[in-house]
């Protein structure tokens, strides 16, 4: 059984500022290790669920966060940003098992994380058909054009249940809830225990029909923070104004709104 991880950062238990976030301020060394240490714990309980591999796409800011020599030996690693469409899941295809997410946030526009957002900070919110969508959204929509099966997603209370609304029988930790720039938290440790055990059980268990629904169509708008990176993004090919401060475009098929995705939002 072949496994693939999706790390982000800004759903770790206990994070609270951007500072711990950037990897050029000094608070960002402790929750890289946070980060790492909640990644070994979806290993091991992807491994005691009988994995053989597990592929980790390091997909925070850099891609270069994770504590590499903490990674379990049967563990592979992706690094950096290769500029396929498929951004935060490069690495997956039709041969993995299940897709697992770990420190996933909310999206832009919500209040329940302090550190919501989505993609980037010069987008205020990201709509898929109509309804505003997470980095979550477009990853687990991404690893179902594999059909790979979205299992298991750690990070904030609001990240979690739009999660579960969309993949029906997907498991969840909620490691943080948030109220302004605030965020309450339960311990690093307890949130490793609750990550090996919901990631063993999700992979004990009958998966194979936890994807999201497709649709025969697709819209995606992005809404920016300034009517210039609009006027900019609207130059794609394909791309159309929808609004002041927007751009919006369609295509029958998903993987062309993931690779205009790739260039809009730059």
């Amino acid at each position: 059984m072949k496994i693939f991880i999706s790390a982000d950062i800004e759903g770790t238990a206990g994070i609270a500022h951007w500072n711990e976030a950037d990897r050029t301020h000094p608070d960002w060394v402790e929750f890289r290790a946070l980060m790492t240490a909640e990644v070994v714990a979806a290993c091991e309980g992807a491994r005691a669920a009988g994995a053989t591999e597990v592929v980790i796409k390091d997909a925070h800011d850099s891609g270069r966060n994770l504590i590499l020599d903490r990674l379990p030996d049967y563990a592979r690693i992706v690094r950096g940003w290769s500029g396929h469409p498929d951004e935060m899941m490069f690495g997956i295809d039709e041969t993995f098992a299940a897709a697992l997410y770990t420190g996933y946030h909310s999206k832009a526009g919500t209040e329940v994380n302090p550190l919501a957002h989505t993609s980037n900070l010069r987008i205020s919110r990201l709509l898929l058909n109509g309804e505003v969508a997470s980095e979550f959204t477009f990853n687990a929509l991404c690893a179902a054009g594999y059909g790979v099966p979205s299992v298991f997603l750690s990070g904030d209370v609001g990240m979690c249940a739009e999660a579960r609304a969309m993949v029906p029988g997907l498991a969840v930790v909620e490691t943080l809830d948030g109220r302004g720039k605030a965020s309450t938290s339960i311990s690093p440790a307890w949130s490793r225990r609750l990550i090996r055990e919901g990631v063993a059980a999700a992979l004990s268990g009958d998966f194979a029909q936890a994807l999201p629904a497709k649709a025969d169509h697709y819209e995606v708008v992005i809404e920016f923070a300034t009517p210039t990176e609009a006027y900019r993004a609207g130059w794609y090919p394909g791309a159309k104004a929808h609004g002041p401060r927007a751009v919006a475009f369609e295509h029958r098929d998903f993987s062309e709104i993931l690779r205009a995705l790739l260039f809009l939002k730059v």
